[in-house]
């Protein structure tokens, strides 16, 4: 008789038994093996778990914060790892200045982000925000830029409709005649108005309710996809196998990209080749150029993508810094004070404000600057990834490496 036999009469049992020590030892070798480090010079990072690595270290409720506590640690590069996957953090202005800046095609791409691949998107189609780094991001990005540029952008013209949808704004204050409001759902129609202006070719009123679900499903999606859970689940790399997940974390987005596409629909209906209106006129006129292209990246898909990327950054962003302003505003009413003297003696109670204004009065030129410094609205800005092997702040950073910005 064995000695197998003699220690244990299940003999079945024993072999699983083991065949599970023998799988567990495998398991911590793999596992010891992913989470070295890759070099002797890639930044340091905190103590890790077994595959959930520092999963549990990070806090998902505010990342931001999180990484800058795990910073006073382990400096202002360090790294982190999530089911054996490495991202570098980077914290600090020059840290951050040195990345983005110095050495901007380093870390000019983006990491694999499956969020448009769950909600049924394929190939290379991420618009531009989402879009890899090359030859094919630059050239949608150019065209972006100069038709941006061609509708107003930076220029007089946008101004014009600033100041305009400015008034309207104002009316829409004045109207509630001194009773309590919120003045939330007013600054973003006429934010929003302005976006809607270079890309849909018209503004919305505001009580327009089909508009306002929009600006609603916007709000939902950002508040949704901001949660643990899709965060998580857009960042695995499988998630894309499942299409049912769209329907299950990302509703939100799903309803407003059938809004937009809606939008789109009108104006095919409508498309005049020799008068181009808006963004989408002119995003469809290189459509009709490029047909024939193989694997071109004006489509429709593109298309999509791209006015929902420009109408959201847009949009909630400076939503968001306003009402900090006024927020702001109502705290320190001596600041507030000091900012209407400055309105009254340059501007006066009779004209709009002109961008040429702003050389005249340097205090509340200060005090928008604060009130943007101060309010942090995007503390973590959108992760990249390099385009090839680089070095910060002398730690190495292997090509294809993860990069997130604690701003």
């Amino acid at each position: 008789m064995s000695l197998l036999s003699q220690l244990c009469p299940f003999t079945f049992g024993c072999n699983v038994f083991t065949l599970g020590i023998i799988f567990t030892l495998l398991f911590l070798l793999l596992d010891f093996m992913k989470r070295r480090k890759p070099c002797t010079d890639f930044p340091p990072s905190p103590p890790s778990w077994p595959f959930v690595c520092n999963l549990l270290q990070m806090d998902f409720r505010d990342l931001n914060n999180g990484f800058k506590q795990l910073s006073k640690q382990y400096g202002d590069v360090m790294s982190l790892q999530v089911f054996w996957k490495s991202m570098v953090v980077l914290n600090g202005f020059e840290v951050i200045k040195e990345a983005l800046i110095q050495k901007s095609e380093d870390t000019a791409d983006r990491p694999p982000f499956n969020l448009y691949e769950i909600l049924g998107f394929v190939g290379n189609n991420k618009g531009v925000l989402l879009a890899n780094y090359g030859q094919s991001w630059k050239d949608l990005r150019r065209f972006t830029l100069s038709t941006l540029k061609d509708f107003g952008m930076g220029k007089k013209s946008l101004e014009e409709r600033v100041g305009e949808e400015a008034g309207y704004l104002c009316d829409a204050f004045q109207s509630e005649q001194g009773r309590p409001f919120d003045p939330h759902v007013l600054i973003n129609t006429a934010v929003s108005n302005v976006i809607c202006s270079i890309i849909f070719g018209e503004r919305f009123e505001y009580d327009d309710h089909k508009f306002q679900k929009l600006l609603c499903l916007i709000e939902e999606g950002i508040k949704a996809e901001s949660r643990p859970v899709p965060q998580i689940v857009s960042s695995l790399p499988w998630s894309s196998k499942f299409p049912g997940l769209a329907r299950l974390f990302f509703q939100p987005r799903l309803r407003m990209l059938q809004y937009l596409q809606e939008i789109i629909n009108e104006h095919k209906q409508t498309w005049d080749s020799g008068h181009t209106r808006d963004f989408i006129d002119a995003f469809m006129l290189e459509m009709e150029k490029a047909k024939g292209v193989k694997d071109s990246n004006f489509n429709d898909q593109n298309l999509l993508l791209t006015i929902a990327e420009l109408f959201v950054a847009g949009t909630e962003t400076t939503t968001t810094t306003l009402r900090w302003g006024l927020l702001f505003m109502l705290l320190y009413p001596d600041v507030q004070r000091k900012v209407q003297e400055d309105i009254d003696q340059v501007i006066g109670r009779t004209r709009k404000p002109t961008m040429g204004d702003v050389l005249q009065m340097p205090y509340t030129n200060a005090v928008i600057h604060e009130i943007q410094r101060y309010a942090d609205i995007i503390p973590l800005s959108m992760p990249h990834m390099t385009y090839r092997d680089t070095h910060i702040k002398g730690f190495f950073v292997p090509k294809l490496g993860k990069l997130f910005f604690s701003v």
